[in-house]
């Protein structure tokens, strides 16, 4: 947890020092932070599916492999659920008001709590089959329900990526990078405690 704090606090500073953009100016920084953040959980839900989807698919002791999936589901629930208030700022600071109605928004909110509810519910059975299972049916639900979602605050493709400004867009994936490195700090935590066997 120490090496996890120390580096959420350089991601916090980091952010502080962002590139400002033409319309939304340092208000940006908000955005760039909440999008590293999302993608993070994301990123540790796909890891946490692949892990429990090697650990069904091994004959051998998957033991370690189901801890992984475990560990990373956590992983991914604690940056899921930390990024929505982020994104109530960002909508505060840019839109001057909370669209709490926004469908993304609200999705993000129906898997927040429908994720703390299964990871919960996944540590107290303490089955590693079903937890690696489990996992993997979460992100493929995420991924179907947030893939038809009708975009309003979120216009796609990538605006960052999209651009052409080269120093927010490598501010934006060195933040993704910090976030990840945080991401692996907080999984090894998990795996210290006790996971499913």
């Amino acid at each position: 947890l120490l090496y996890f704090s120390i580096t959420v606090l350089v991601i916090a500073l980091l952010t502080l020092l962002g590139p400002e953009e033409k319309s939304l100016g340092s208000n940006v920084r908000i955005v760039y932070l909440h999008g590293a953040w999302v993608i993070a959980a994301e990123v540790a839900f796909i890891a946490a599916a692949l892990a429990g989807l090697l650990g069904l698919l091994l004959r051998r002791d998957t033991r370690s492999v189901h801890a992984w999936s475990a560990a990373l589901g956590r992983t991914g629930i604690v940056f899921w659920l930390t990024y929505l208030p982020l994104s109530l700022i960002a909508m505060q600071a840019n839109w001057n008001g909370l669209f709490l109605a926004e469908p993304r928004f609200r999705i993000a909110m129906i898997f927040a709590v429908t994720g703390v509810l299964l990871q919960v519910g996944l540590w107290l059975f303490n089955i590693a089959w079903l937890t690696s299972f489990a996992n993997i049916l979460y992100i493929i639900a995420l991924r179907v329900v947030f893939a038809t979602a009708q975009n309003v605050m979120h216009p796609p493709p990538s605006p960052i990526f999209n651009s052409g400004l080269w120093n927010i867009i490598a501010f934006f994936v060195a933040l993704n990078i910090l976030a990840w490195i945080a991401g692996y700090f907080l999984t090894r935590f998990f795996l210290t405690l006790k996971t499913s066997g």
